[in-house]
C-alpha cells in the first residue's frame, strides 16, 4: 500500500478518522503519539529560527495544548529557556498528562494575566485550539491572540493556526498570525484557501511516522494543484492543430478586457483567436495586437458566421450588461460551443440560469459567485469548498473559484486547490488573462477539468514569477511572458 501524497488534503471529520486509525497501526498511546508532533515541531523551529534560546508557549485546554507542554518539555531538555502560558487551570484527555510531564520537569504554568510579568521571547508557540475549532475563540482567547499577534515576535503554530477553521479556511474570529505552521499527520484543505493565507506563514506537514495503513479507509476530500504544462508540439504542426478561441464581449469603455483575453488565448498556445466586440474597438485591438482578428459585431446576425468558425469561446470579458450584450451572450450560448463563461457572462448567467450540454468552466469571483448561488458574499466565504462544488452540480460545469486558493470544482465532486498566487494579482484584467488561458487549453484538446485546473496553475504560477518585482503594482500583461515559458515548461530561475 502506497503512502498519501503531499497533495491530499482532509477535513476535519477525516482527520478524526485517521488519528483514530493511526494509534491502531502504530501500536501507540495518544501520548506518544503527541510527543512525536511536539519533537517534529520543535525540529522545525530550530531549522527556521536557530538562534532562539527564549520560547513562550501558549497552551489551550485540549490536545493542541498537549502538544505544547509536550514542546516545552522537550526545549528545556535542549537547553531553551521555556515559559508557559496556558488559558484554563486544567486540561483534558491526553493533555492533561502532557501538562503533568511538563509540571513534574520543573515547569511553572503561568496564567494569560501573568503574561507582563514573563521576558520578552525570541519565539511565540501557537497550542492554544487544534482542527477542532469552527467557531470565533472565547473572549480571553481571542484576547491573548491579539496580544501575540501584536508582540512583534515570530510565531509557530501547530498543526493550525488559531482561530483559523481548518476545514474552510474561515476566521469566525479573532485569529493566529503565524510565521511557520507545522501541521501534523496529513494536510488539512482549510490551510490552503481563503483567509489561510493570511495566517499559516510557511507551512509544513510532519507526518509522525503514521502508516500507509492508517490513511486506507479515508479518501481525501481535495488535493492541491502541481505545476504542469503541456507536451511538446509535434514537428509538422500547423496553426489549424491548436484550435481556433472566439473572445466575445469588450463593451463601450471595455476593449482592454477583450485585448487582455485574446492575448492570453495566444501566449496560451491557441492556434488562432478571433474577438468579437464593439466596432469602435477593432482599430485599437488590431494596432495593439495585429495577430488578434478583430470583428465589430452589431448583433447575432453578425456574431454567428463568427461563431461557426471558432473551435472554443471566452464569453464574458468586458461584455456588460446592455441589450447588446444579453442578445451576443445568448447567441454564443445556443451554439452549444465549448465555453469559458466569466465577468458579464456569468452575471447574465445568475439572471437567466442554465445547465451546460457541452463543456463548460465558469470562472466567478467570490461576489459573482454569490449571485450565481442567490446568497452572499460572506456565505460563500465561510465554506468555499461547498460552495465551488455546488455552483459545479448547479450548473454541470467546472468551476474556478477564484481568491486566495483558487478551487477548481467537476460536477462529480472533485476538488483541487491552487498552491500558487500572491496580493499583486489583485488587480484589473487578472481574470481576462484567466479566461483566455483556459479557453486556449480547450481548443488545444483539453477537457473542461484539465484545462482548468492547467490554465489555473499556469496563472497563478505565472503570477509569482511576474512578481518577483514586487507585487504592488504587478498588471495583468506582465504575467503574459513568464505564461508563455511556464506553458513550454522553459525553466525558471524563479520557478519552483
Amino acid at each position: 500500500m502506497s503512502a498519501p501524497s503531499p497533495r491530499d488534503l482532509y477535513t476535519v471529520d477525516d482527520m478524526r478518522r485517521i488519528d483514530r486509525a493511526a494509534l491502531d497501526a502504530l501500536g501507540i498511546s495518544g501520548s506518544e503519539l503527541m510527543r512525536r508532533a511536539a519533537s517534529d515541531a520543535l525540529r522545525s523551529l530550530h531549522r527556521r529560527w536557530p538562534q532562539a534560546r527564549r520560547l513562550r508557549v501558549h497552551c489551550g485546554p485540549g490536545n493542541n495544548g498537549g502538544d505544547g507542554f509536550l514542546l516545552g518539555v522537550l526545549a528545556r531538555e535542549a537547553g531553551l529557556q521555556v515559559d508557559v502560558v496556558a488559558l484554563a487551570d486544567t486540561s483534558s484527555g491526553d493533555a492533561a498528562s502532557a501538562r503533568a510531564a511538563w509540571v513534574d520537569a520543573g515547569g511553572a504554568v503561568h496564567a494569560v494575566d501573568a503574561l507582563h510579568e514573563l521576558p520578552e521571547p525570541d519565539v511565540q508557540v501557537d497550542a492554544l485550539y487544534g482542527i477542532g475549532l469552527n467557531r470565533a475563540p472565547e473572549p480571553t482567547a481571542a484576547a491573548l491572540i491579539e496580544r501575540i499577534n501584536g508582540a512583534g515576535v515570530p510565531v509557530l503554530a501547530l498543526d493550525v493556526p488559531s482561530g483559523l477553521d481548518a476545514d474552510s479556511g474561515h476566521c469566525p474570529g479573532a485569529v493566529i498570525r503565524a510565521d511557520l505552521t507545522v501541521t501534523f499527520i496529513a494536510d488539512k484543505r482549510g490551510l490552503h484557501t481563503g483567509r489561510a493565507a493570511d495566517c499559516t506563514g510557511v507551512l509544513e506537514l510532519a507526518t509522525l511516522g503514521v502508516p500507509a495503513d492508517a490513511f486506507a479507509q479515508v479518501a481525501p476530500d481535495a488535493h492541491l494543484l502541481v505545476a504542469d504544462s503541456l507536451p511538446p508540439r509535434r514537428r509538422h504542426a500547423n496553426k489549424g492543430n491548436y484550435g481556433h478561441v472566439l473572445v466575445i464581449g469588450g463593451g463601450k469603455g471595455m476593449a482592454g478586457a477583450v485585448h487582455l483575453a485574446g492575448e492570453a488565448a495566444l501566449r496560451a498556445g491557441a492556434g488562432l483567436v478571433s474577438v468579437a466586440t464593439r466596432v469602435e474597438h477593432v482599430g485599437a485591438l488590431n494596432a495593439a495586437r495585429p495577430e488578434l482578428m478583430a470583428h465589430g459585431v452589431d448583433g447575432p446576425q453578425t456574431l454567428q458566421p463568427l461563431l461557426e468558425r471558432a473551435d472554443t469561446l471566452a464569453l464574458g470579458p468586458g461584455l456588460g450588461q446592455s441589450a447588446w450584450s444579453h442578445a451576443l451572450w445568448l447567441t454564443a450560448l445556443d451554439s452549444r460551443k465549448p465555453l469559458v463563461l466569466d465577468a458579464d457572462g456569468l452575471n447574465l448567467l445568475a439572471k437567466e440560469p442554465r445547465r451546460f450540454t457541452a463543456p463548460a468552466v465558469l470562472t466567478p469571483h467570490p461576489g459573482e459567485a454569490a449571485r450565481l448561488l442567490g446568497r452572499s458574499v460572506g456565505a460563500v466565504e465561510r465554506d468555499r469548498f461547498a460552495a465551488a462544488r455546488e455552483l459545479a452540480v448547479r450548473f454541470d460545469a467546472v468551476v474556478v473559484l477564484k481568491g486566495a486558493g483558487s478551487l477548481v470544482a467537476d460536477p462529480n465532486g472533485r476538488l483541487d486547490v491552487c498552491p500558487w498566487g500572491n496580493p499583486g494579482m489583485a488587480s484589473g484584467g487578472m481574470g481576462d488573462l484567466l479566461t483566455g488561458i483556459v479557453a486556449a487549453l480547450l481548443a488545444q484538446g483539453c477537457d473542461a477539468w484539465r484545462a482548468a485546473r492547467l490554465g489555473v496553475g499556469l496563472h497563478a504560477r505565472a503570477g509569482d514569477l511576474a512578481a518577483c518585482e514586487g507585487e504592488r503594482g504587478l498588471l495583468a500583461s506582465d504575467l503574459l511572458l513568464p505564461l508563455r515559458r511556464l506553458g513550454n515548461a522553459v525553466p525558471c530561475e524563479t520557478d519552483e
